[in-house]
């Protein structure tokens, strides 16, 4: 926590030799096949994936894993993975740093609609467009952009930009959270190779899916981070804290705010495990699964976290206490990679259609 406070006085996201560390780790390399340079020590890279997540809520930890991560997963998962080896290569050592654009100002989890156009040229690409909530984007070399192209702009297609492309424009945006960074991104007449594509315009839609689940999946195995974190440090502050004479924990009204709390967080925890896994083996039902866990943990999380608040009493709003730490990382997610409300909608329409 003390880190986190001083990259926050620094105006600092995260350390780079810091993930340059966490990189030889392997954390960077759990996505990407062996045959790439990647591997993990079991059969499920996002499994693993996740556990590193989980832990990294546990201390609200900075660094760009997700955004990296997704664009990782975009990398190798597409047709040409070979063509784009130096740049997976060079994502996996630490040294470079990328982020997903796809989210857009003013509209919500949208990701197969981008505005951002993609205009065909003798010489590749040239995109236009504005895109917004750009994690780590100030400290990203490449960003994945999104954007609409092809005749009567119908296709889908994703592309590599480096940020520093004459066009590019980054502005940073004002984040709740102490060191989760983002920026929003204008793209203006920003001309791309051919190579600069990522995928075929057939697969696009199909790696746009599954890079917002894994974005989700991840996002709520580190709240179930925060939220075991937080309410493990809560019941002992309960069990520590006498009033007259007694425990603070041994109050009924307490206990029965504690056992609802518990039954959340497990709920957490499991719809959060049960998608992990229907992505990582790409399940049918991967889409629905990452909905719904997107959507109960996003709901509760903050209701978990709001309670640990108020049983702290006086001491949890103060500015010392690393409470809001969590209470601001936690409620930054919930909007994210889609809210609870549009993961409703989601889970809806799949149960309409019946996949």
């Amino acid at each position: 926590m003390r880190h986190v406070r001083e990259l926050h006085a620094a105006g600092l996201s995260f350390d780079p030799a810091w993930w340059r560390r966490a990189a030889e780790l392997g954390w960077t390399g759990l996505l990407v096949p062996e045959d790439l340079g990647g591997g993990s020590v079991s059969d499920s890279g996002l499994a693993d994936l996740a556990m590193v997540a989980e832990q990294l809520g546990r201390t609200v930890a900075p660094g760009p894993l997700y955004p990296v991560s997704v664009v990782l997963a975009a990398l190798v998962d597409s047709e040409g993975a070979q063509a784009h080896a130096a740049t997976i290569e060079s994502l996996m050592s630490g040294e470079t740093v990328a982020s997903w654009a796809v989210c857009e100002p003013g509209r919500g989890w949208t990701p197969l609609a981008p505005s951002v156009t993609a205009t065909r040229t003798e010489s590749g690409y040239r995109l236009d467009g504005v895109k917004d909530r750009v994690e780590a984007a100030t400290q990203s070399a490449l960003l994945l952009v999104t954007a609409r192209c092809g005749p009567d702009a119908a296709e889908i297609r994703q592309f590599l930009v480096p940020t520093d492309a004459p066009g590019v424009r980054i502005t940073p945006q004002q984040s709740v959270d102490m060191v989760k960074q983002y920026g929003r991104v204008e793209l203006d007449g920003v001309v791309v190779e051919p190579s600069a594509a990522v995928g075929t315009a057939g697969e696009t839609a199909a790696l746009v899916a599954r890079q917002g689940q894994i974005a989700q999946v991840l996002q709520c195995a580190e709240v179930v981070g925060i939220l075991a974190t937080v309410f493990d440090f809560t019941v002992r502050w309960a069990l520590d804290r006498h009033t007259f004479g007694r425990p603070l924990a041994s109050y009924q009204a307490l206990k029965h705010k504690f056992a609802d709390m518990k039954l959340w967080l497990e709920a957490c925890r499991a719809t959060t495990a049960a998608a992990v896994a229907d992505v990582a083996y790409r399940s049918p039902a991967a889409g629905l699964s990452a909905s719904i866990a997107k959507s109960y943990v996003g709901e509760m999380a903050g209701q978990v976290v709001q309670g640990c608040v108020q049983m702290h009493g006086g001491i949890g709003v103060t500015w010392e206490h690393d409470l809001h730490l969590y209470l601001r990382r936690v409620a930054l997610y919930r909007s994210m990679f889609g809210t609870p409300e549009e993961h409703n909608l989601c889970v809806y329409e799949y149960e309409k259609s019946g996949r």
